[in-house]
């Protein structure tokens, strides 16, 4: 069973940097992909970014693309969320999650959650 963490997540102001990070410290995380998502109140989960086993294939919302990277580590059992360039609305609790078989970047093929980190993008 996957136990992911999340961590990393702040107040920062629009324009600045949050580099979001998970672990898995139950399972390997080397043999399935893995997602950060995000809900905001009122909204459902989000798929942000998802890489493949291997990180040889990722995937990135529209609204991120050239502003979020993302990555892992195997051999940590890391996986990062480099988010730059922060928008108002990129606040929410941020998710890691790790998928067994993902057919897309959707929170509904992935099975394994963390707590969820808070990100606050304010002036």
């Amino acid at each position: 069973q996957p136990q992911l963490v999340e961590s990393g997540g702040g107040l920062v102001q629009p324009g600045g940097s949050l580099r979001l990070s998970c672990v898995d410290s139950g399972y390997n995380m080397r043999h399935y992909s893995v997602g950060w998502f995000r809900q905001a109140p009122g909204k459902e989960r989000e798929g942000i970014s998802c890489i493949s086993r291997g990180g040889y294939n990722t995937e990135y919302k529209d609204s991120v693309k050239g502003r979020f990277t993302i990555s892992r580590d195997d051999v940590k059992n890391m996986a990062y969320l480099q988010m730059n360039s922060l928008k108002i609305e990129d606040t929410a609790i941020y998710y890691c999650g790790i998928g067994v078989d993902p057919r897309s970047c959707d929170a509904d093929e992935y099975h394994y959650w963390g707590q969820g980190t808070q990100v606050t993008v304010s002036s």
